[in-house]
């Protein structure tokens, strides 16, 4: 009779509701590669899609229960009452868990691709270092051409550290959950490594420098002390030569 057919649609109703929970919801997921994220991601999608299309089915039941009811008289219908009440209780709450869940899971994968993108600005930094660190490796010049060559390291060293803190706290909110922890801890390992290693470098190549220009004035300093005692000696000599004077005559000048 109708009755049971009415509770056959519910018990079916029930049965998609509790599996999508089971599927979706109550297993313990672990996502340790990028693949297995977007691949949870498109699941959840798709099982919420899934449930909003339940929607109109749901909602069948629904009239097709209340018609029932109101030409029922009360004791038949008390209990098919109860049925439908718990079914649109546990549909709107599976709805609900899988708009949450999905959610959480896009945050997630926007917030792995948020982190692979300061990483890559970050190495791209990193990259601009190593050139300009091997560009002062054996600098030849004088303090002028030097001291340009430290200008422009020291502009490459106070590069802001926005984005390492960034980087520092993406992590930090994806490995908390458990989400690609190890891939993150390899590939912040290796950057910080590196990024400490060329940071020290950077340091001892503008001493280095400093003291490269710091020799460079001194020996430009030394060199014009000469050129003006030469030229003071030329001078005096160029003068004696026109009075005809002897070498005898001068003999400390002559030597």
């Amino acid at each position: 009779d109708k009755t049971v057919s009415l509770r056959k649609d519910l018990s079916e109703m029930h049965e998609w509701i509790t599996q999508a929970e089971e599927e979706y919801l109550e297993r313990d997921f672990e996502y340790k590669t990028p693949e297995e994220l977007q691949k949870a991601v498109e699941e959840l999608k798709r099982a919420k899609e899934e449930a909003m299309q339940k929607e109109v089915k749901v909602k069948l039941i629904t009239d097709s229960v209340n018609d029932f009811i109101a030409k029922a008289p009360p004791a038949a219908n008390e209990a098919l009452k109860k049925e439908l009440d718990a079914l649109i209780t546990s549909y709107q709450r599976l709805c609900s868990r899988l708009n949450g869940k999905c959610k959480t899971l896009e945050e997630v994968w926007a917030c792995w691709h948020e982190l692979l993108s300061y990483l890559d600005a970050e190495n791209k930094w990193l990259n601009e270092m190593e050139l300009k660190l091997k560009a002062t490796e054996n600098i030849q010049g004088g303090a002028e051409e030097i001291s340009e060559s430290l200008d422009s390291l020291e502009r490459l060293m106070r590069h802001p550290e926005d984005n390492r803190n960034q980087i520092r706290e993406l992590a930090q909110t994806l490995t908390d959950g458990g989400i690609l922890d190890e891939l993150i801890n390899e590939k912040l390992e290796k950057f910080n490594t590196r990024w400490e290693e060329l940071q020290q470098e950077a340091v001892r190549r503008q001493k280095s420098l400093e003291q490269s220009i710091q020799s460079a004035q001194e020996t430009d300093k030394t060199l014009r002390l000469i050129q003006e005692s030469l030229a003071v000696t030329d001078k005096q000599l160029t003068a004696y030569i026109a009075d005809r004077v002897d070498a005898a005559q001068v003999p400390q000048e002559a030597q």
